[in-house]
């Protein structure tokens, strides 16, 4: 069988190459394909965005009418939903004869507001073994039925299948397929932004109200959190480094790399191993959750033999209140600063992912942010605006406060206010993002260099300036990297 995976992707650089480095590789479509290929089945991928207008549907026909799918699979959170949804409904309409389905995170939290458009079928959770089933049954001219994980429509008729338990064994999948991306990444060697990635695992235990993960948890049965073994991160990790030889950072995606410590060790003291064999040692990226007593030495040390650094640290707000009552993060700002301390004493750089405009939050919580973040000093905070994602718990809090005005706009999420918070308005809120960098490390760094960030920050919520800004930037990345390589002489 022909399945042809469709991805859009909001802030894509140009329509031949959208995507500006193997950062924005969607790993759930990368798995489905290397085990689709498994299974003797022909792959494709084709990458869109809102951006492209009008030409998106021609682009779809042209790839359509060249590869010939008999199957169109589509990933969408959210925010990309009503693009998503209006391409299927191109497809269906000019090309009946090609199955379409459709998962991810927005499918899985709100199936039955999916299943209302033009989809053949709705993915829930899971997709490996439902879309191998799919395929084989459709290569028979059999309708598709009693499919795990799978809602299916025919006719009038919608049949809705059981879940399967979460998938465990992580390490008998296939390494993601890599190879379905190169056509549309303006890929530049040795880039600054190329920061490619792997997932060491899935699920998380926490029970932050703002991400899907708490809703997730509860669709099916089995164990939700689950890792690939140390070795086998090692291998995908040296195959990695055969393609991509010039990169020298590759960051392990997982929720919280702490959540399981004797797990982590080994995972670290894997890649110390793979790293004394090589002339020139790879730079390792991750996320590490904060939590209370926690003893972090032992990781710690192993992260700084493993070269793992920078750690990105899930601060999320300096209010101890906001964290506690409104996130569900029982940490104290004491746990914070002891945490920093011992990543200092271990000489591992360190970012805080920091959000603001949640639900509750007042400028006098902002204040306790920016407090902190001036305290722990972090080589960069990863600013974002509280999005209500539907399916979380904190969506429906935003619904109950009558927060939701209307149609929420999509197009700047994370870096456009869209809710008027009791006593911190949109304003406000979009004011403290322009100003949050200068007011966090003004007497740290250079004045000119903060001034520059507030410029940025204030512009980037115009979604074609945005997409300019990038453009800039990277093309200012690429030039200096040349200097520095010799190809261009100041």
């Amino acid at each position: 069988m022909k399945i042809l995976f469709i991805f859009s992707f909001g802030s894509a650089l140009s329509i031949k190459k959208p995507l500006g480095s193997p950062l924005f590789i969607q790993f759930g479509i990368s798995y489905l394909s290397s085990l689709l290929k498994q299974h003797n089945h022909d792959t494709k991928l084709l990458v869109l965005s809102r951006s492209f207008g009008n030409k998106n549907y021609d682009i779809a026909k042209k790839k359509i009418e060249i590869f010939k799918p008999d199957i169109i699979g589509f990933y969408s959170v959210a925010t990309e939903y009503k693009f998503i949804s209006n391409i299927s409904k191109f497809i269906k309409l000019n090309y009946p004869e090609i199955f379409l389905i459709i998962g991810g995170p927005h499918a899985t939290l709100n199936p039955n507001k999916v299943v209302k458009d033009s989809f053949d079928a709705i993915c829930i959770g899971e997709g490996e073994e439902a879309m191998i089933e799919l395929a084989n049954m459709l290569q028979k001219n059999k309708f598709p039925s009693n499919i795990k994980n799978l809602w299916i429509k025919k006719d009038n008729i919608l049949e809705k299948n059981q879940m399967a338990p979460f998938y465990e064994k992580l390490d008998l999948l296939p390494f993601p397929d890599r190879t379905i991306w190169e056509e549309y990444i303006d890929y530049v060697p040795n880039f600054t932004g190329n920061n490619i990635s792997i997932i060491l695992g899935r699920g998380c235990p926490f029970s932050c109200p703002y991400c899907c993960n708490h809703a997730l948890r509860k669709i099916t049965d089995g164990i939700y959190v689950r890792f690939r073994s140390p070795q086998n991160i090692i291998e995908e990790i040296r195959l990695i480094h055969e393609k991509y030889p010039l990169e020298k950072n590759i960051y392990l995606e997982v929720e919280c790399f702490n959540i399981n410590k004797e797990w982590a060790i080994k995972v670290c003291n894997e890649i110390e191993k793979y790293n004394k064999s090589l002339v020139t040692p790879l730079t390792f990226g991750l996320n590490i959750r904060i939590t209370p007593n926690a003893n972090f030495e032992p990781l710690f040390e192993a992260c700084r033999r493993a070269n793992v650094s920078p750690l990105n640290i899930g601060l999320e707000s300096g209010s101890e209140r906001v964290r506690k009552d409104i996130l569900k993060r029982n940490y104290s700002n004491d746990d914070v600063i002891k945490t920093i301390s011992l990543v200092k004493k271990y000489g591992l750089s360190y970012k805080f992912q920091v959000m603001i405009g949640i639900p509750g939050e007042t400028i006098e919580d902002l204040k306790e942010t920016i407090k902190i973040c001036r305290i722990c000093q972090p080589k960069e905070v990863l600013l974002q605006i509280y999005y209500p994602y539907p399916g979380t718990d904190l969506y429906e809090l935003c619904r109950k406060m009558n927060l939701l005005e209307g149609q929420i706009d999509i197009k700047m999420e994370r870096r456009q206010a869209i809710m008027n918070l009791p006593g911190f308005n949109k304003k406000q809120i979009q004011r403290s993002y322009t100003w949050f960098n200068y007011n966090v490390y003004k007497g740290y760094k250079p004045r000119v260099k903060l001034i520059l960030k507030v410029i940025i920050n204030f512009l980037s919520p115009n979604y074609f300036i945005a997409v300019l800004i990038a453009k800039f930037y990277r093309l200012y990345l690429i030039i200096r990297l040349k200097i520095l390589n010799g190809v261009i002489k100041l």
